[in-house]
């Protein structure tokens, strides 16, 4: 995806794009280049580069991410093939994580606190599918 503006903004909270703005893109970005998929494809790779990009964003390396696929090779060659494209999305997904985390410290909580506030409201949209 391609932004006008950057992670950093994002971080600064110099650009307000939420979390529910990133799924939402990459939902309409996996839509345009799956083509005419049907919409349980859409949405098993839209999950699979999400949780993808979440794990990346979140500091875990794709050789851990990639052990509960072992069994399934195509699957793993097909995200090793991806990351390098998912870069940017992982880098904002990331800024948009850390602002949620930020968002909590200015509002006087402690960092874990702020940690787990972030944590359990990233639990929360992704079980509402937005």
């Amino acid at each position: 995806m391609e932004w006008e503006f950057t992670a950093e903004d994002v971080v600064k909270a110099q650009a307000a794009y939420l979390l529910e703005d990133f799924r939402r893109d990459l939902m309409e970005e996996v839509r345009m280049n799956l083509g005419e998929s049907d919409e349980l494809q859409l949405t098993r790779s839209f999950n699979l580069l999400y949780d993808m990009c979440y794990a990346l964003a979140t500091g875990r390396s794709l050789d851990d991410f990639l052990k509960p696929y072992a069994y399934d090779p195509p699957t793993c060659e097909f995200l090793q093939k991806l990351q390098p494209l998912m870069a940017a999305n992982v880098e904002m997904l990331g800024a948009i994580l850390q602002r949620m985390i930020m968002y909590g410290v200015e509002a006087g909580m402690p960092l874990e606190t702020a940690v787990d506030e972030a944590a359990s409201r990233h639990q929360q949209v992704v079980a509402a599918g937005t």
